[in-house]
């Protein structure tokens, strides 16, 4: 049954399921980044990072039958890419924009390379659990059918916030973002914690891919990740990098990338292009927001996009 059989209950329906099962890979990259940058680096190459785990899931579910090690294959292949980032970024006169950039290249020709044989084949889906007792309509089974994926991405937000208020390392982390300087004084190695935290952050990246191809939409193409990686940038400022901000910054992105998917579900057609762009508009408007000269972006990172 879908959407349109039950009438225009089916728009917030599948509104509702689609920000769970949209909002996923958004809230593992926006998790990523914002561990990344409260150390003080951008890492502009996480949408090379969710092409590249995105194709080793599928590939790795694919050879071995099981996708639970295409998703720790995901998140290993996004560390690789994070040490390269984390050390290349903290190179003498080395930009992290730039390094961005090429990482975006690099990840995406590694992910296209290796990824051709796998386009056509059909690999093992990760399970989902069902909230929905038995009796209940296909419609509404369907749409409380989530990925543990999800539970784990919601589980790990108020774990991150904790973290960085609670711990050792997460001082250590706040004090190299937020003053280089004073983190020296306290004999931290500000090398070291940058380059973990980018290699934890890419972790993190990694896995939002392996929820792409192995979760929904469950296939692998060329173009999957259709710029959420770069998108999770501008989201994190949204959420004034706060980990359970970006959880719900996270399901307004996904909500939004629902809203065409569901409307068409119910026959209307007109303006499909425009609600299917709304991810990239509210990522649009929340950059003219947030860059107006008017405004303070609190809980930014002191030191974030410096050369120190």
């Amino acid at each position: 049954m879908t959407a349109e059989a039950i009438g225009w209950w089916g728009v917030p329906l599948a509104i509702a399921a689609g920000t769970m099962r949209g909002g996923t890979p958004f809230l593992f990259v926006s998790l990523g980044e914002c561990l990344t940058e409260k150390s003080g680096k951008i890492n502009l190459g996480l949408e090379g990072t969710l092409l590249t785990g995105a194709m080793s899931a599928y590939a790795v579910s694919y050879l071995t039958g099981s996708p639970w090690l295409g998703v720790l294959a995901a998140g290993f292949a996004g560390i690789l890419l994070g040490l390269i980032h984390g050390w290349l970024s903290q190179q003498p006169r080395v930009n992290d924009v730039a390094v961005g950039i090429a990482m975006i290249i690099f990840g995406s020709g590694i992910a296209f390379f290796f990824g051709k044989p796998f386009i056509q084949p059909s690999a093992p889906q990760l399970p989902t659990i069902d909230l929905a007792g038995g009796g209940t309509a296909p419609a509404l089974q369907a749409a409380l059918q989530i990925s543990p994926l999800f539970l784990l991405g919601v589980a790990i937000a108020p774990l991150m916030q904790w973290f960085f208020r609670s711990t050792r390392w997460g001082l250590f982390i706040r004090a190299v973002g937020d003053s280089p300087d004073a983190a020296r004084a306290m004999g931290v190695s500000i090398f070291k914690v940058r380059l973990i935290s980018v290699a934890i952050g890419s972790f993190l990246a990694g896995i939002g891919g392996a929820s792409l191809s192995l979760y929904y939409p469950g296939v692998w193409t060329e173009r999957i990740s259709s710029g959420q990686g770069l998108m999770a940038v501008a989201l994190v400022i949204f959420a004034r990098w706060n980990p359970m901000q970006c959880l719900g910054a996270s399901l307004l992105f996904g909500g939004a990338q629902a809203i065409g998917p569901a409307l068409q579900s119910v026959g209307i057609e007109q303006g499909y292009y425009l609600f299917n762009a709304a991810p990239y508009i509210l990522t649009l408007a929340i950059m003219i927001f947030t860059c107006s000269p008017k405004r303070t972006l609190t809980g930014a990172p002191g030191a974030l996009g410096t050369d120190t």
